[in-house]
């Protein structure tokens, strides 16, 4: 499929605007939102929870914890690569019609706003609030004087023998700082002839808590900041010498690795870059703001920064760790609800043992987690298989899982029973590479057939295979999922999972694994689009489909829910579709790179975003065309990484009861006004206001859903 040629633009050119009969160019800047800048957006969206009075307190900290682990891992891979074009002298300008060096300019101006919120929200809103409840983080100068001699004592016992200062002078070069690390920086002065040292103090927080629990008022927990306490301890680390200043910095390198495609060996490779990982560039410096100039400039000086890598912060440095305070025990009544994942009724066996391989050839099974159980359907599906004397073939890919998964001793037990077992291990998952190393080693040794894919290629699609004989043949049983094999994760993100025993279906995910563990190039698969071969196509040939049945004057409509839009191909077509009179509507929760709302280009699509107490991960493509309904549900968002650089898999729904609940879960997003944003024609997301009367929050009204549907016993 080739694309139309470039037409004339929407924008004011020249003396006059353009003539209205003139098609709008829809290559034009305009049309298109910087993906870096859109994904900080989505951030702030995060924030703003935290800033919600509506939200329990121990939640909102919750949220300001998840900002900053997200910022985090932003500049770890995302900045570092923008910071990587202007080293290397890249002006070539994006889609959205900015340079390397603009965007770089950008993302420093926003997270500076978006840093300043947070530290406003912690310091003005949760810290007085939590106080309130009993909790309170004072600093080491609130400390009363019985409080500091009990943190002095603390320290000379704890805290003191786990410290190294290490100083900057001649024969002791700058010492490498590792990523993310918090420290102390410090100047100090011999009294003896005057010299001056720089020096710098690791905050041990991978082996203390970060807030250190003190003797409080009755009923009141209270906790000082670690770096507070080695702050006003330091002549013990300099005896002799007098302290002239310090302040807190935390350091972010860059993350991101390549293997090559020629690797010989794919798991010496990535082993190779992960050790190279704790040494990349430095890309970020977060400091105090208090931070004395001499002492900011000493440490610019040693670190050798450009100002766009420096980044002052007003108040306590390194956020996630508001996790420790989050997890306190007790104090329900600010924390959500909690939520159990009830068993799909069609899976309520007797003592949790479900006959799900009966079940899936009586029909079809939908399962929506966290809302159904993770444990009684993936689990019990996998374990039920292991034990089956029939099956004789279990095969899965694995891109993140828990450090506790049962689905990995369960593959080695069905190796030891003689089934072959057969796992693709996606070793370059990023920062899950050295789990699956070690999944991977332990898997090999058990006798499991373990495949690591193609060194170009992720393999991120999320399957299941088991082979049954029954009869003088065999039948395969499939679960397509949207999300990770990773009973952990499947508590905290909503993804979908189909049970199936298609024919034709079964047949294609079989011969996707023939192709990632063997040497094969099929033409076409059955009834999945699998990237990168056909998903990108196969996609846009729904949307061609559509817009050629809104043309005949069926009613039509394209709805899709996913993490993120990128590809411009994809946003082309959903343009063009708007275009043409189609209802787009668009449920994502992140990065959205397409600008709704233009006249004569997207007036017709509209872009909802919910952030809320669970993560957001389903991907679903739905296309209505009068009679004709297509829903496909995978790992796939419409990005150019999943379209071109991954294996994808995305499998079609078939029976309409499953499609209802599909799209029944969608409505409910696209309907939300709780935890739901809108985005604009000016790419500015609004948060939606609540209705006084009737409000509706998506994820409540799943959970009531699942637990009343729970309850109710299954027809025979």
């Amino acid at each position: 499929m080739t694309e139309p040629p470039a037409q004339h633009p929407i924008s004011t050119v020249g003396p006059g605007p353009v003539p209205a009969d003139i098609p709008p160019d829809l290559r034009d800047p305009a049309l298109y939102t910087n993906r870096e800048l859109s994904w900080l957006a989505f951030n702030q969206r995060v924030i703003e929870l935290a800033e919600d009075p509506a939200q329990p307190l121990l939640e909102r900290a919750k949220f300001a914890a998840i900002f900053t682990s997200n910022l985090d891992e932003f500049f770890m891979i995302r900045v570092a690569g923008v910071h990587d074009q202007v080293d290397a002298g890249v002006e070539k300008r994006g889609a959205d019609g900015r340079s390397p060096a603009e965007v770089l300019h950008e993302i420093q101006s926003r997270v500076d706003g978006l840093v300043a919120r947070q530290s406003r929200v912690v310091d003005a809103q949760l810290r007085p609030e939590l106080a309130e409840h009993g909790v309170r983080i004072i600093s080491w100068s609130q400390a009363t004087p019985k409080q500091r001699a009990e943190l002095v004592e603390r320290y000379r016992r704890q805290i003191f023998p786990v410290l190294t200062p290490l100083a900057v002078g001649l024969g002791r070069p700058f010492p490498y700082i590792s990523n993310l690390s918090l420290s102390l920086a410090v100047l100090v002065r011999d009294p003896v002839g005057g010299a001056t040292t720089f020096a710098r103090v690791k905050v041990p927080k991978e082996m203390l808590p970060r807030f250190v629990e003190v003797k409080g008022e009755e009923e009141t927990t209270t906790f000082v900041p670690l770096e507070e306490i080695i702050a006003a301890n330091l002549e013990s680390l300099f005896p002799g010498m007098e302290v002239l200043d310090t302040g807190v910095f935390r350091v972010t390198r860059d993350a991101d690795f390549e293997v090559s495609d020629e690797a010989d060996d794919l798991l010496q490779a990535v082993e190779a870059e992960l050790r190279r990982r704790r040494f990349g560039e430095v890309v970020r410096v977060e400091v105090d703001a208090r931070m004395p100039i001499a002492l900011r400039d000493a440490l610019t000086q040693a670190l050798e920064l450009e100002p766009r890598q420096l980044y002052a912060v007003e108040g306590l440095l390194d956020l996630e760790d508001l996790w420790q305070l989050v997890k306190l025990p007790g104090m329900s009544e600010l924390r959500d609800v909690s939520w159990a994942p009830v068993t799909q009724p069609r899976l309520q066996g007797e003592d949790g043992k479900a006959d799900v391989l009966g079940e899936m050839r009586r029909g079809d099974l939908l399962v929506h987690h966290p809302y159904d159980s993770f444990a009684s359907s993936v689990e019990r599906f996998v374990e039920q298989a292991v034990g089956d004397p029939d099956v004789l073939a279990i095969k899965m890919t694995m891109y993140r899982t828990g450090e506790e998964s049962p689905l990995v001793p369960a593959l080695i037990r069905a190796s030891e029973r003689g089934k072959q077992a057969v796992c693709m291990v996606e070793l370059k998952a990023r920062f899950d590479e050295q789990a699956n190393i070690g999944w991977a080693r332990v898997l090999e040794e058990s006798g499991v057939h373990v495949v690591y894919g193609h060194p170009a290629l992720k393999t991120h699609t999320k399957c299941i295979l088991v082979v049954r004989r029954e009869g003088d043949g065999v039948r395969h049983y499939v679960h397509v999922g949207t999300g990770n094999y990773n009973a952990k994760t499947a508590r905290l993100y909503t993804d979908f999972g189909l049970f199936t025993c298609d024919p034709d279906l079964g047949a294609d995910v079989a011969d996707m694994f023939n192709v990632l563990t063997g040497f094969a190039r099929p033409d076409d698969f059955r009834k999945v689009l699998v990237a990168p071969a056909h998903l990108r196509e196969g996609l846009l040939d729904e949307i061609k489909a559509t817009v050629a049945a809104k043309e005949r004057g069926e009613e039509v409509r394209i709805r899709m829910k996913m993490n993120s839009l990128v590809d411009q191909r994809s946003i082309r077509a959903l343009y063009r579709a708007s275009q043409a009179g189609v209802p787009v509507d668009l449920n994502i929760r992140g990065i959205c790179c397409l600008v709704p709302g233009v006249p004569g280009v997207s007036e017709n699509i509209r872009v909802v975003s919910v952030v809320g107490r669970f993560l957001e991960h389903s991907r679903i493509y739905a296309f209505d065309r009068g009679e004709e309904q297509r829903v496909l549900i995978g790992s796939a968002d419409l990005m150019p990484r999943n379209l071109d650089n991954r294996v994808e898999l995305v499998a079609p729904v078939e029976d309409p009861v499953l499609r209802d609940d599909l799209l029944d879960a969608l409505d409910r997003c696209l309907a939300d006004d709780t935890t739901a944003w809108e985005l604009d024609g000016e790419c500015e997301w609004t948060r939606r206001e609540r209705s006084a009367s009737s409000p509706r929050s998506s994820q409540a009204e799943l959970m009531e859903r699942h637990a009343t549907r729970a309850e109710v016993p299954v027809e025979e």
